[in-house]
């Protein structure tokens, strides 16, 4: 696509591939350039370098601080901040694990930037999987059960708060909400493409990487964030098979990114310089008793000082962004023949515009993915029909239909099946459907049901209610699936509706005329189709519904077709 005159937003617009991007989409001429960081004032800095180095007259330059995995009134709080506040903690872990509401949604700071700014371009320069990953499930983990093995007494608020942080730091609930969000934000904002710069974790190595976070080689902290960036792909894939959304594609550099700087100064860790600390050789620790990994009370070591000034760690460093500062001799081993290597930040940002202006790079891993999945197969297509022959055969044989089993899912496949199923059975065809009044197909449903005790106990066994005609009451088996879990509801007209919609068989006549509804859409789009078409472009004419000799209702391309055109659940690709 065209970049100039367009509206680009780039998520992580201040870390080193941000930047690099940043000035490229300039040089493009894009007319508005929103960039996104965790500090507003990180944005702010990289904005006025920007205007001092090139042209950006004509540009519109926006800066955005904030935590795009939370809601707009925690985006400027730390983690320490929100889940050190009950409350906080509750709308955090609400927000991650419930159902994706309007409100969740709404509250998003992501969903608030993608809609305040509705941009054409988003460039994800975010390193999801270690801003998901790296929160240190481990950990949490590990402390809560030492906490249940040592005190199996222990105050229950206790244990209910560990618990919060352990469920607060579920990496896949975190990332699958942040991509519901960004779809969504992105649909509804008008956004055309987006394009993740993404990880491999491991700088491109394998399981034999000798650079980690702890003695364990890899860490389970690293092996993590490859599993969520892995995900986060697999999901990016999913996301570009969705109609009706932008264009998806992922860039994942798999080698150490460097440089922004080359300088002498403090080192800084997480903002911090280091303070420098000695432990002379009469100050020595015993080694008895329990080692401490962390020791708080700072009186227990000599901090340097130049006179009465703490003294800190100072040294030449080459700065790589978000990865860190490292010395000489850790950058020349890093980047090693053989080693971890590394590539530049421009030649990133130079590969992302390219994939924006459709030059083919090679580089998508979306793309690629496509080309190295296995899809649907002609010999699969062939075999179909004998599939569904044999499966004909066997309800003749048994006498017995083969409807629903709920293991498919959602709910509303069993509804949908069944209730085709029910209007099968008690009219036989479409026309003799649509020619019934919604009261007396609610009558007749009903009376079938009332009289088919086998089918009645297979559609509650498999945990499908029935909603009886008068929308008061329904016939119900030991486990529901909807409303699911395992705590109760309180019942309102509302949620009656809802429920029916995405699970229950209803038998009222208000469900009647929605069926009426979907079967003249049915005939209607059948013959719109000329009669002297017979080439490939259509797939679902009069033949198909109507075939020759057979006037039967399928079951399950009625379903299928409500799928694709009510529920938008169509496959974009082969």
């Amino acid at each position: 696509m065209e970049i100039k005159g367009k509206r680009a937003l780039v998520l992580g617009g201040a870390g080193l591939v941000g930047r690099s991007t940043c000035r490229l989409l300039v040089e493009e001429g894009v007319t508005e350039l929103v960039i996104s960081s965790l500090k507003e004032e990180e944005s702010i800095t990289f904005i006025n370098e920007l205007r001092q180095e090139m042209d950006t007259r004509g540009v519109r330059l926006v800066p955005v601080g904030g935590n795009l995995f939370v809601r707009q009134e925690m985006k400027d709080l730390s983690r320490t901040d929100i889940f050190n506040h009950p409350e906080r903690k509750d709308r955090f872990i609400r927000d991650v694990i419930d159902p994706l509401t309007p409100d969740i949604l709404q509250q998003s700071w992501l969903y608030q930037i993608l809609q305040n700014y509705q941009p054409h371009i988003v460039i994800d320069c975010v390193n999801t999987a270690t801003a998901v990953a790296y929160q240190d499930i481990f950990t949490a983990a590990s402390e809560l059960y030492e906490l249940l093995q040592a005190n199996p007494s222990v105050q229950t608020d206790l244990i209910g708060s560990r618990t919060g942080d352990l469920i607060g730091t579920l990496y896949i609930p975190q990332l699958i909400r942040h991509v519901q969000v960004l779809l969504n934000g992105m649909k509804s904002g008008g956004t055309s493409i987006y394009i993740k710069v993404g990880t491999s974790g491991t700088g491109g190595m394998g399981l034999n990487i000798p650079y980690t976070h702890s003695e364990d080689k890899p860490s389970r902290m690293l092996l993590a964030k490859s599993a969520i960036a892995g995900a986060h792909t697999l999901l990016l894939f999913l996301m570009g098979r969705t109609p009706d959304g932008p264009i998806i594609k992922e860039v994942k550099p798999t080698a150490a990114i460097a440089w922004k700087r080359i300088a002498y100064g403090p080192v800084m860790v997480k903002g911090k310089p280091v303070l420098l600390t000695d432990c002379p050789p009469g100050s020595a620790f015993p080694l008895e008793g329990e080692l401490a990994p962390v020791l708080a009370d700072p009186s227990r070591f000599n901090v340097l000082k130049d006179k009465e000034t703490p003294r800190y760690l100072e040294a030449p460093f080459i700065d790589t962004g978000e990865n860190g500062m490292f010395s000489l001799g850790e950058f020349e081993a890093l980047t090693e023949e053989g080693q971890m290597e590394f590539i530049t930040p421009e030649e990133i940002s130079r590969t992302i515009i390219w994939e924006i202006k459709g030059r083919n790079t090679g580089a998508d891993i979306v793309n690629a993915l496509d080309n190295a999945t296995m899809g649907p197969t002609y010999r699969a297509g062939y075999l179909r029909n004998r599939a569904l022959e044999k499966l004909r055969e066997l309800e003749t044989i048994h006498g017995v239909d083969s409807v629903a089993f709920e293991m498919l899912g959602p709910p509303k496949l069993s509804k949908l099946l069944y209730e085709t199923y029910i209007l099968k059975r008690i009219m036989g065809g479409f026309e003799q459907i649509l020619s019934t009044s919604d009261v007396e197909l609610s009558a007749k449903m009903t009376q079938w049901v009332s009289e088919n005790e086998d089918y009645r106990a297979r559609i509650l066994s498999i945990g499908i209610p029935i909603l009886l005609p008068d929308g008061k009451s329904i016939l119900r088996g030991p486990v529901i699936k909807v409303p699911g879990g395992t705590h109760s509801h309180h019942l309102s007209p509302a949620l009656t509706d809802q429920w029916a919609r995405d699970g229950w068989i209803d038998l009222r006549p208000s469900n009647m005329a929605v069926w009426k509804k979907r079967i003249q859409a049915i005939i209607s789009s059948a013959e719109s189709v000329p009669g002297h078409d017979t080439s490939s472009r259509i797939v679902r004419d009069h033949q198909y519904w109507f075939s020759p000799g057979d006037g039967q209702i399928h079951i399950g391309k009625v379903a299928a077709w409500i799928f694709i055109n009510e529920e938008k659940g169509e496959r974009m690709k082969a």
